[in-house]
């Protein structure tokens, strides 16, 4: 399962926390997750919403909406987020995941 303080910090934005998921990801972006600089995002920042919806939106969950769409839905992620001045990047995937419908993709292959 996923480590308390990634289902903690979810758990302030989602209802229901698929905790399979969530561990899902953090195995996936346990790398990303260990560095300081890049385990927060940067939610004011555009150029960083951009990489979020280049490498995550497009490349990993094959999102083909435009880029101003995507772009509109890390912003309202942020917005969301706007009380945590540090916006975890493991929950700003998961409420993104869990928008579109994706989060199954984290799950083990039966």
């Amino acid at each position: 399962m996923a480590g308390l303080d990634h289902i903690a910090a979810v758990r302030k934005y989602v209802t229901k926390v698929d905790e399979v998921a969530l561990a899902g990801m953090a195995k996936n972006y346990a790398l990303v997750l260990s560095k300081a600089d890049t385990q927060l995002v940067a939610a004011s920042d555009n150029d960083e919403l951009q990489r979020v919806v280049d490498n995550f939106l497009k490349k990993k969950l094959g999102r083909k909406e435009a880029n101003d769409v995507l772009f509109a839905a890390c912003k309202a992620v942020g917005e969301k987020m706007k009380a945590d001045r540090s916006k975890s990047r493991l929950a700003f995937y998961y409420i993104l995941a869990e928008q579109y419908g994706a989060l199954k993709m984290w799950h083990p292959k039966a």
